[in-house]
């Protein structure tokens, strides 16, 4: 029985087992770790107990420094997936549709879906990156030692201003793209600016506009949340902060859209 052990540890699926059986162990800590700081992100939150400069700081951060890369991205998109859908439904008769149909289409899903992987790719990372430099400098251990929380100085100002600036920066990107969706309706399928605004506001409800900048600030905060802790956790000097960065990004595109569908699962159906 021994060897046979043996030999089965000597084998690829034992490594890949074994591999997994890590990766798993080191997705539960960290999310348990992120549920913890979270809560302690929440606690000084409400006691106002941060420092508002550094809010202001993360804000400016959060939205005004990426505000160009995200409308350009959903701008982009919009413009291309009106081009894809604006001829093929004059043809079918349905003209009329097509501003009501980019309505639909940004304010319940592409817009926030869109910024998000913008500020995930910039913002994000920036976040990560940033604290697990501290972390194997350690200036993180220095903040510890002046007796400071460094989750009430790293994570709450970025928590917040993810949570509170996502949703300015959806509602910019939505506007852009449904401009940028009529312009292309226009050009591709020569719909009237008349025709598109009036088929616009069938598909414009203030239920799915509350909807959206509530998805988005959950959005935000779990990037910011994301970001923070896998910064925080870094270690192995240039290569961990790397590591730690690329962890950020990857949970925080899964996170998103487990996000989108916990959202479209429980307003849509």
């Amino acid at each position: 029985m021994s060897s046979i052990k043996n030999y089965f540890k000597l084998t690829a699926t034992y490594h890949i087992l074994k591999l997994l059986a890590r990766l798993a162990e080191d997705f539960f800590e960290t999310l348990g770790e992120m549920a913890k700081y979270f809560v302690k992100s929440v606690f000084y939150a409400l006691k106002m107990d941060f420092s508002r400069k550094e809010l202001i700081n993360q804000c400016s951060r959060f939205a005004v420094d990426s505000l160009p890369i995200t409308l350009s991205i959903v701008g982009m998109t919009s413009v291309i997936i009106s081009m894809q859908t604006a001829g093929e439904m004059v043809k079918q008769g349905a003209g009329s549709y097509v501003g009501m149909l980019s309505a639909l289409i940004m304010i319940r899903e592409l817009s926030a879906i869109m910024s998000g992987f913008a500020i995930i790719s910039m913002i994000g990372s920036s976040f990560a990156s940033e604290l697990a430099t501290m972390r194997v400098t350690e200036q993180i251990d220095a903040i510890k030692v002046l007796k400071v929380s460094p989750i009430k100085y790293l994570f709450t100002p970025k928590v917040i201003a993810g949570f509170v600036m996502m949703p300015i920066v959806v509602i910019f990107a939505s506007f852009i793209g449904i401009i940028c969706s009529g312009l292309a309706a226009k050009i591709v399928a020569d719909i009237s600016w008349l025709n598109y605004i009036s088929s616009l506001w069938h598909g414009l409800v203030l239920r799915d506009i509350n909807i959206c900048i509530l998805k988005s600030a959950v959005f935000g905060a779990t990037i910011a949340l994301i970001s923070c802790s896998c910064g925080y956790k870094a270690f192995g000097g240039a290569k961990g902060v790397g590591l730690a960065t690329t962890k950020a990004v990857v949970w925080s595109f899964i996170a998103i859209v487990v996000w989108d569908y916990i959202f479209a699962l429980v307003f849509y159906f």
